[in-house]
C-alpha cells in the first residue's frame, strides 16, 4: 500500500536519490555546498527528459512559438531597465539569539524566532539584492560589473526585434528558452525546490493588448494539463490566483500551478500577465523601437505578454516525489509482507525506459541481449544492461528508479524467438517475440496511462 503522506517522505526519497544517482550534494567530499546539487547519471537523464518533454510541448510541437537561448551575462543596462538593481530584493531579519535569517514575508509570527523560539529578537527588516555580482575583464572595478542573470525572461525580452525581423512571426506568437538563473537565496531549502542555481523552462507569448484575459486563460490551462499528462496526479495539483497584494507592479494577473510536496503546497510554476512594461522599458533603456506593425489593420502598438515560467528542477522534483511509492508484497516464505519501493514515472520521463536482461551469463544469452538492446535504443528507447545477480533483484532495483519495462533473454527465447517482457507496475509478465518487441514496446509507450 502507497505511503504518501508519512512525515518522513522526503528523508526517504531524498536518500533514495543518492543512493541511486539521482542527486548528489555539491562538493560532496569537500563537506558538501549549501543549497547546490550535482545531478547524477540517473538525475541527469529524468532532467533532460523534463526539458524535452516541455520543448516538444512547448516548441516543436507549435507552429506559433520559437526558440532562443540568450547569454547568462548580460549588458548591466538590461538589469536596470528591468528593474532588477533597484527592487529585486527580499526583506530579511536576523534572530540576534541565535543568529538564524529569515524572510519577512514568510514569518507566521514577527515576535518570535521559529527556529530557537526567543522573543522580541529580530533586528529591523533589511533588503537584500538576489543577484550574484561579478565582474567582466581584467579589472575589478564597479566600471566593470556584471550580474548573473535571475531569469531567462529578459533575454527573450531584448532579442524580441532580432526575433520578429529573422523569423517572419507575428503576434500572437511566443518565444521559449530554458536555460541556468541564478539567485542569492538567503533562506534555500526542500532539497532542489529552492537552490542558488537552478534551470527555468520559460516561454513569453506576444500578444495585442486586447487579448490578455483569453491567452492568460488558455494557457493556465494547457500548464496545468501538461503536468497530468505525463503522470502527476491531478489531486495532487492545483490553481491559485494571486492576491493583488502579491502581484508585481506592472502585473494585472498571475496564477500558479501548485503541488502538494510533503512539505506542503508549494509553486511549480507560474503563468503571469505582464502587459507591456518588459518592452517599453527596454525600448526606453535602448532607445529602440520594440513596437509591432500589424500590416493587416495598418496599427502599430507594444504587444502584451503573457509568460508561462517554470522551474526544471521543481519539476523533476515533482515527477520524482509523485511517481514515488512504496508496496507492501506478501512473502510467502516469511509470513510478512516485503516493501517495494517503485517509482511510477511516466515512460517520456523515466530516465531508462527499458532494462535488458541475460538470465545468465553463458549459452549466448549475453550476445542475444546485447543485440535486442541495441536494436531498442535504435527505435529512441534508453536503455539499461544489467547482467549481475539475481534475476528477481534486479527487477527490484529498476523498481527503484522508475524503469517502466524489463526484457529478460532466457533459455527459450534461443529455442523459440520469445523474451519475458515484465511490467513495473503490475510486475505482470508475458512473452513477446524477439523481433517485434521494439514495436511492442513504443506502442506501449504510447499507450501508458498512470492506474
Amino acid at each position: 500500500m502507497a505511503q504518501k503522506n508519512a512525515p518522513d517522505l522526503m528523508e526517504r526519497i531524498v536518500s533514495l536519490c543518492k543512493r541511486r544517482g539521482f542527486v548528489f550534494q555539491s562538493s560532496d567530499i569537500y563537506g558538501g555546498f549549501s543549497s547546490c546539487y550535482d545531478y547524477g547519471p540517473l538525475g541527469v537523464e529524468l532532467k533532460r527528459n523534463v526539458k524535452d518533454a516541455w520543448w516538444r510541448s512547448m516548441v516543436v510541437g507549435r507552429d506559433d512559438i520559437v526558440g532562443l537561448d540568450s547569454a547568462i551575462i548580460q549588458h548591466p543596462d538590461v538589469w536596470k531597465s528591468s528593474g532588477h538593481l533597484a527592487g529585486f530584493h527580499d526583506l530579511m531579519v536576523d534572530c540576534k539569539e541565535c543568529k538564524g535569517r529569515f524572510r519577512h514575508d514568510h514569518l507566521e509570527d514577527e515576535n518570535v524566532c521559529p527556529n530557537c523560539g526567543a522573543q522580541g529578537s529580530f533586528t529591523e527588516p533589511r533588503a537584500f539584492n538576489l543577484m550574484f555580482k561579478t565582474f567582466a575583464g581584467p579589472v575589478e572595478d564597479t566600471a566593470h560589473t556584471v550580474f548573473l542573470r535571475p531569469e531567462t525572461a529578459q533575454g527573450i525580452f531584448t532579442n524580441f526585434l532580432n526575433v520578429v525581423n529573422s523569423s517572419r512571426v507575428k503576434p500572437p506568437f511566443g518565444i521559449a528558452q530554458i536555460g541556468k538563473s541564478f539567485r542569492n537565496e538567503i533562506t534555500p531549502g526542500n532539497f532542489v525546490f529552492r537552490t542558488r542555481e537552478f534551470e527555468q523552462m520559460e516561454m513569453e507569448f506576444f500578444i495585442p493588448p486586447d487579448e490578455g484575459d483569453k491567452w492568460y486563460d488558455y494557457w493556465i490551462q494547457e500548464r496545468f494539463d501538461w503536468y497530468v499528462k505525463f503522470g502527476v496526479r491531478p489531486d495532487k495539483l492545483r490553481k491559485r490566483a494571486h492576491d493583488d497584494d502579491e502581484l508585481a507592479h506592472y502585473s494585472t494577473g498571475c496564477t500558479d500551478v501548485e503541488y502538494e510536496f510533503p512539505f506542503g503546497w508549494s509553486e511549480l510554476e507560474g503563468i503571469a500577465k505582464r502587459g507591456c512594461f518588459d518592452l517599453t522599458q527596454h525600448g526606453e533603456g535602448s532607445g529602440k523601437d520594440l513596437s509591432f506593425f500589424d500590416e493587416a489593420t495598418k496599427t502599430r502598438y507594444i504587444p502584451h505578454v503573457v509568460e508561462p515560467a517554470a522551474g526544471c528542477d521543481r519539476a523533476a522534483m515533482t515527477f520524482l516525489v509523485d511517481a514515488y511509492e512504496e508496496e507492501a508484497i506478501p512473502n510467502e516464505k516469511t509470513g510478512k509482507d516485503d516493501i517495494r519501493t517503485v517509482l511510477r514515472f511516466h515512460p517520456s520521463i523515466a530516465p531508462v525506459t527499458v532494462a535488458v536482461f541475460p538470465l545468465v551469463k553463458k549459452e549466448g544469452m549475453p550476445d542475444r541481449a546485447r543485440e535486442i538492446s541495441a536494436a531498442l535504443q535504435d527505435v529512441g528507447l534508453r536503455t539499461f544492461y544489467d547482467e549481475k545477480g539475481a534475476i528477481g533483484r534486479r527487477y527490484r532495483r529498476q523498481d527503484e528508479v522508475g524503469t517502466p519495462w524489463c526484457v529478460t533473454i532466457d533459455g527459450d527465447t534461443l529455442s523459440d524467438g520469445t523474451v519475458t517482457v515484465r511490467d513495473r507496475d503490475t510486475m505482470q509478465q508475458e512473452r513477446v517475440s524477439a523481433d517485434e518487441i521494439a514495436a511492442n514496446l513504443k506502442q506501449r509507450v504510447a499507450d501508458w496511462k498512470r492506474t
